[in-house]
């Protein structure tokens, strides 16, 4: 560059310099101005806990006290930190937000960058910057006098610069035709030998002939000009395909680059298609971390959702090692490895001799044994000699522990099924589990009772899920605060009540002034977009329904809860419930009557005792389950044999009274025990239920489950069962795991089988996870207070896959008992005997409570009871009814159909017609006839149902492309090369999921199948296709109209990999991509497609979209950077002081060592985290190629688009 030309950069530097200054000061006015009326304390609130730790180092050591000291970078760092105050109350809109961030962004290059040669267009992009930020703090005279002039002086000195060029140049007509053979960039490769090929780096100016630097081999290499040969992109990298061989390559780039944006799990397991199972999958591959919880309703099928997010890792991932953590009953009936075949995954079961032999390898080899790496291990396993290791004694040495181990075990994947069995954070599972889960890769936790165990519950498995996130009890509650007010905000959107924006903006206000808000929710920029675009009002219904998914995202716990209720998917089946109530005999009275006496004078001496409190309590109720109970259970109190499983089993409380308890009231529960003794042994309870039961025996279903809360009841029932002859079986808590398998599979027999029961009965702990859809009836011998309970107790028939039309609940109750009282003015009320539980689980957690207290509340009488009940019912049942009845309305009167729709679209969008099973089929054939070289057909059948026939001689060629793919242990990688070698040329197969399903012999060929693999891995990635295609259609003229696509690879925190189809028409633009799944071949001369001045064109028209799309990807990545940092840092800082503190108070050695290790992994996870944004942040990008170049020819026909 000429001296001149150095001289006019300057001149245009020193003119940006004077604009920024003047945007400086103007700037400083207007914050001056604006905080004070946000804050009270300003400058510390506003100023110094925005700055960095530089800036306010620097402003401490000045002294500085005033924001027209500062410079342009900490105003608008300053500004943006309080972007929520102040736009709340300017009314500024996320397109200002816009502004505020392209300015920081440019002044950035200007500040820190040595080169400030900006072409044209960026100089001209950052003045309109300058202009709309201006607009933003208030319009400015001076401003816009220099932004025209240095407008003009560009201009004047762009002529000037290309007349001197063209004037002053000093390369001869010979040497422009020397610098015109290569050009820095291009590919060329060597005469002598094309194998090397390289980037020219720079051309050397020489005589006579040039000499040009080239790249090759990771290396700079000299050649002269005439030894090199530039590489024709059209003559090497363009190839030729026909309709099929270009839609089975849009098949193969989906295969071999999936995307977050795409759903790759549909059709790829031998399920029914369910959108609502889909629902947590889109949550997990979208989260910061993939980590969930799934707190679905009982019976939506949580077990298909965790198998469906493994088959969307394994489509991005090489999942080899997965661990199932679940309770013994689920292995004993081997639920989740039948659940797993349909996933077409193995999986082992350890016992303690195998998990043993897995923790002593791995202390040898430092790898878990590849053999289990697939594994199912039961709670009961893990105990403090498989935590910690065992004590060394005489004849053995200590083995070695899970927390000895180094390195850890690391899964690709952990399930913890029935996850609120870890409640308890002192319990040897929990720690077990906790550890897995540290490790991880992946973690879902699946539970279907997360409201029913209270707030502490919920906080424990999601401390466990995520213990960067959830600290400890208190930043649990601060993170749980905005959610109500979220909860308003989305209630409000949807049921659109006059004036609903500006009240959803409220109720948004409202969450970010929480502590949680201010701390995080204000930096989200989602959030603050949000805001923006319900402040500028005019929002139409389809943009309102999009709004109600954005603002559920709000949610504090959206990124790791997935929660589908039943209700929000429709009935499996319609609810029958009877009541049976059966009154007590007037002995039967006297002795209950006495007991709620005797209660009372107990509580009035022993209130404060809440051991002796619950005691009582459950003593009660079990008088009304059955009063020939309470004989046994008084006995097992007197003689302190109840363990902690049969409490469990009769209330959900974590209250568990000491076996000493009794000590205090010993005398008075004896003298209870013997007047129970002294009962008729006449039972009219039981006398009703055998009229059921014979009721039951004449239907064509007679299968019949029974519940009890207590296992007295239970052994009391079932002996007398017995005695009348009836076929029955009884599974608790302690109930052998043979023994249950056995009972299961005779109760599903037919009843003409000999050994066929009729009756099962169950305790709470003994139903868990199980499922007997093949009954249609249920009686509840007692019921738990707690509705929750009651849900899931019907939730063992009502669910998915239950044949009949209705089940059938019996609800067998004692008038004049508490819980009578509870069942007719509370239970009954909710509905939960007519329908699965609606929206209101917190108000359900509030009666649950509330109910407890007033059943437990000795000072109250019968009436008083009764009457405080009912207020509970009018106060909170009601606020239940009408929250639903008012979505139901709003569903009739509107059509918006929540969420049902909600999750058909949300498949849609993620749906990819190039995964379909018809997509797949065509990459199949196509690779077939490709490798195996004849054009015959080599999948047989028109049906679901087909037949793959290949030679010896084609299988071979097969299983060489099969060998060159990553070795897998699974099923269909076995199988699979197992047909390969062997003599057989058929294998039955199926390209549909249904199909699969009802052929479990047929081999699937699916996206994940090897098969599919092989034929995506023939086609080049790197080659450049050209396509001629044609479609009939009405809506578009006929004529010729030139595409390509793009393939775009988003880097940065959010990687993503979509194709970009560009059209030259806007005629076809919108139609596009179904145009290319409807098209057919077209036969035309390859040169006639290759059209220079035409693809030059398109290239510029993508240029366009790719460059606003990078624009906003990456200022969009550093939005959520700072955002993520900001998290990050204040979790971290909160953890590391509770490890710390845990660390300071622990006595014993193994604990220290724990927390030690934890410190450790939490620095280290920190670390890594905050790097892992900082080098994201770096390389924020979108990498676009060119995949395919075509023409598509519009013929008039009856097919519409």
């Amino acid at each position: 560059m000429t001296s001149d030309n150095t001289h006019e950069k300057i001149e245009i530097n020193a003119a940006i310099s004077k604009l920024l200054s003047i945007v400086t000061k103007q700037l400083a006015q207007f914050l001056e101005k604006m905080l004070p009326s946000l804050f009270e304390d300003w400058w510390n609130q506003a100023v110094l806990n925005s700055l960095s730790f530089q800036q306010k180092h620097f402003v401490e050591q000045n002294n500085i006290s005033s924001l027209k000291e500062l410079d342009l970078d900490g105003l608008l760092r300053i500004f943006d930190k309080n972007w929520y105050e102040i736009s709340i109350k300017l009314g500024l809109t996320e397109k200002a937000r816009h502004f505020v961030k392209k300015t920081q962004l440019m002044y950035n290059r200007w500040s820190y960058t040595t080169e400030k040669d900006f072409s044209l267009e960026s100089l001209y992009r950052n003045l309109d910057t300058l202009h709309n930020f201006s607009e933003i703090i208030g319009p400015n005279d001076d401003l816009f006098k220099e932004l025209c002039l240095i407008e003009e002086n560009v201009l004047a000195n762009k002529l000037i610069f290309c007349n001197r060029n063209e004037k002053n140049g000093s390369l001869s007509s010979q040497d422009n035709k020397l610098y015109s053979e290569f050009e820095p960039g291009q590919i060329v490769f060597l005469k002598s030998n094309p194998n090397v090929r390289g980037a020219v780096i720079s051309i050397i100016p020489s005589m006579p002939e040039n000499r040009i630097k080239v790249f090759v081999d990771n290396e700079v290499q000299t050649f002269y000009a005439s030894q090199l040969h530039a590489e024709s992109i059209y003559e090497n990298e363009y190839v030729f395909f026909s309709c099929e061989e270009f839609q089975s390559y849009l098949t193969a780039l989906h295969i071999r680059y999936p995307g977050v944006s795409t759903l790759y799990s549909l059709n790829a397991a031998r399920i029914d298609f369910i959108p609502y199972q889909f629902r947590p999958v889109l949550r997990f591959i979208r989260s910061d971390r993939p980590r969930l919880l799934i707190a679905d309703g009982v019976g939506v099928g949580k077990t298909i959702e965790a198998g469906l997010i493994l088959r969307e890792l394994q489509a991005r991932h090489d999942i080899r090692s997965i661990l199932i953590i679940c309770p013994r009953p689920l292995i004993t009936e081997r639920k989740w490895q039948n659940e797993m075949k349909r996933f077409d995954e193995r999986f082992s079961h350890l016992d303690g001799r195998t998990l043993r032999y897995c923790i002593q390898e791995m202390d040898l080899e430092g790898v878990w044994p590849e053999e289990y790496h697939k594994a199912i291990i039961p709670y009961s396993l893990f105990d403090e000699a498989l935590l910690y290791g065992s004590n060394p004694s005489d004849k053995r040495k200590r083995k070695k522990g899970l927390l000895d181990l180094d390195p850890p075990p690391r899964f690709d994947l952990v399930i913890v099924d029935e996850a609120h069995h870890i409640r308890n954070q002192n319990t040897f599972s929990h720690k077990a589990v906790r550890f897995f889960c540290d490790y991880a890769g992946a973690v879902v936790f699946l539970t279907a009772t997360p409201i029913q165990l209270g707030s502490q519950d919920l906080f424990v498995l999601l401390n466990a899920l995520r213990p960067d996130l959830i600290i400890d009890q208190e930043s649990y509650e601060h993170m749980a605060e905005p959610n109500p007010f979220i909860n308003k905000a989305v209630s409000l959107v949807r049921t659109r009540e006059n004036e609903w924006p500006a009240k959803t903006l409220e109720a948004l206000v409202q969450a970010a002034n929480t502590n949680w808000g201010k701390a995080i929710l204000r930096h989200n920029p989602e959030f603050t977009r949000i805001c923006s675009r319900l402040t500028e009002g005019n929002i139409n219904d389809n943009e309102r329904i999009h709004l109600v998914t954005e603002i559920e995202n709000l949610y504090t716990f959206a990124g790791i809860i997935n929660r589908t209720r039943r209700r929000d998917i429709g009935d499996f089946t319609m609810r029958k419930p009877e009541t049976v109530a059966v009154e007590f005999t007037p002995a039967q009275k006297n002795l209950h009557d006495e007991l709620l006496q005797l209660q009372a004078e107990i509580f009035s001496r022993l209130h404060g005792d809440v051991n002796i409190k619950f005691m009582m309590t459950t003593i009660r109720r079990q008088a009304a389950s059955c009063i020939f109970g309470l004989v046994p259970f008084l006995e097992d109190i007197l003689n302190c044999h109840i363990d902690e499983l049969l409490w469990d089993e009769a209330d959900d409380t974590e209250t568990i009274p000491k076996n000493d308890v009794v000590i205090p009231i010993q005398m008075q529960i004896q003298t209870l025990l013997n007047r129970a003794r002294l009962l008729d042994p006449y039972d009219p309870k039981l006398e009703a239920l055998y009229n059921v039961i014979r009721d039951k025996q004449n239907l064509y279903n007679n299968k019949l489950m029974l519940f009890s809360s207590f296992r007295h009841t239970l052994h009391y029932l079932y002996k007398n069962l017995v005695k009348k002859g009836f076929r029955v079986g009884m599974v608790h808590g302690d109930t052998p795991e043979e023994e249950r398998v056995s009972l299961r599979n005779r109760f599903e027999k037919p009843r003409e089988e000999a050994d066929s029961l009729d009756l099962l009965l169950f305790s709470e702990v003994g139903c868990e996870g199980l499922d007997y859809q093949f009954c249609d009836c249920i009686v509840n011998y007692d019921l738990p207070w707690n509705p929750m309970r009651v849900e899931q107790r019907i939730g063992r028939i009502d669910r998915k896959g239950q044949k009949s039309e209705t089940v059938t609940i019996i609800n067998m109750v004692t008038p004049g008992t508490v819980d009578a009282d509870i069942y007719e003015r509370c239970l009954l009320r909710i509905g939960v005997f007519n329908n699965a539980l609606g929206s209101c689980e917190e108000i359900l957690g509030e009666i649950t409570r509330e109910i407890k207290n007033i059943a437990e509340n000795y000072i109250l009488n019968t009436e008083e009871r009764r009457s405080k009940l009912q207020q509970l019912a009018d106060n909170k049942i009601r606020l239940i009814q009408e929250q639903e009845s008012l979505e139901e309305r709003q569903m009739e009167l509107f059509g918006i159909h929540f969420p049902e729709d909600k999750f058909r679209k949300e498949i849609e969008e993620a749906t990819s017609y190039w995964l379909s099973p018809k997509s797949i089929y065509r990459l199949v054939d196509c690779y077939l006839k490709q490798t195996c070289g004849k054009e015959q057909d080599y999948i047989l059948g028109e049906k679901p149902l087909k037949t793959l026939r290949l030679s010896q001689d084609a299988r071979n060629k097969l299983l060489h492309d099969f060998q060159r793919l990553p070795k897998q242990n699974t099923i269909q990688y076995r199988e699979w090369m197992k047909w390969l070698k062997e003599g057989n040329p058929h294998l039955i197969i199926t390209f549909e999921s249904d199909c699969a399903l009802h052929n479990h012999n047929a081999t699937f060929i699916m996206p994940h199948h090897p098969l599919v693999k092989q034929a995506a891995n023939t086609f080049d990635a790197k080659q450049r296709v050209i396509t001629k295609l044609k479609v009939q259609i009405n809506d578009v003229p006929t004529g010729q109209y030139e595409f390509a696509i793009y393939q775009w690879r988003f880097h940065g925190i959010k990687e993503d990999l979509v194709l970009c189809p560009v059209a030259k028409s806007e005629l076809i633009k919108p139609h596009l991509t179904q145009l290319l799944e409807k098209a057919k071949d077209f036969t035309v001369e390859i040169q006639d497609i290759i059209n220079i001045p035409v693809w030059n064109e398109l290239d510029e028209q993508h240029y366009k979209l790719w460059s606003e799309a990078r624009d906003k990807h990456r200022q969009q990545t550093q939005e959520l950077a700072e955002y993520r940092r900001e998290s990050l840092s204040t979790s971290h800082r909160s953890r590391l002081m509770l490890l710390e503190e845990q660390l300071k108070s622990a006595s014993d050695e193994k604990i220290k060592r724990m927390r030690q290790s934890q410190i450790l992994a939490a620095e280290a996870d920190y670390e890594r985290h905050i790097q892992d944004i900082d080098i994201a942040v770096r390389k924020a990008d979108i990498i676009a190629d060119l995949v395919a170049i075509g023409i598509l020819f519009i013929e008039g026909g009856n097919n519409i688009v």
